[in-house]
């Protein structure tokens, strides 16, 4: 079982994901690239990764699109976008899609590494404590990839449980919207009918 912090990034320059892992494989960290969104939502299906890092201009699907539907698939995943077409639109789209940060180009290793922390929610001081090995680097990185899990299945089972409460208020509602709507248009035809007349 690879216990190393998973990351994926995403971008059609495959320079972007060497420098990503060229810097955290020294970190201890596993890297692995995609050169599209297809690709990298194929991986996802087999990986489960603790970061991701995509790129917003792309061909075929765009960063915005991609965050969209990891997030749709893996809410708890954070995703940072990296961009050199920083725009005020785009960075108003993704942060509605709750993604955990922006990094623009030209990336150094400093705002790689610090970006990665970051989005991970390990704070600095305990890298730089690990680094000096007082503090694993990989405990507080597998006490949340094992709370995600659990957050998980939590949220899965409350689903499952509301699903048939969910169902029937749309059952209830249904009806009550269509009457009302008849209603309405009743009303309206008879104030239209009267007003000739």
């Amino acid at each position: 079982m690879n216990t190393k912090p998973q990351v994926l990034v995403i971008d059609d320059d495959a320079v972007i994901g060497r420098s990503f892992d060229r810097v955290l494989s020294d970190k201890g960290y596993e890297v692995s690239t995609a050169l599209s969104g297809e690709e990298a939502l194929k991986d996802m299906e087999n990986t489960e990764y603790d970061v991701v890092f995509t790129d917003i201009k792309m061909p075929g699907m765009d960063g915005i699109e991609v965050a969209e539907r990891i997030k749709a698939r893996c809410p708890w995943t954070p995703v940072v976008v990296i961009t050199g077409y920083g725009t005020t639109e785009n960075e108003a789209k993704a942060s509605v899609l709750g993604v955990s940060g922006f990094v623009r180009k030209p990336l150094t290793p400093e705002m790689i590494e610090n970006v990665t922390l970051k989005a991970l929610e390990l704070p600095v001081s305990a890298q730089e404590a690990a680094n000096e090995d007082k503090v694993p680097a990989k405990a507080p990185i597998s006490e949340l990839k094992g709370w995600r899990k659990a957050l998980r299945i939590v949220s899965n089972i409350l689903l499952f449980l509301a699903a048939p409460f969910i169902a029937l208020s749309y059952v209830i509602a249904l009806p009550i919207v269509g009457l009302y709507t008849f209603a309405k248009l009743a009303v309206e035809a008879w104030q239209k009918k009267r007003a000739i007349s």
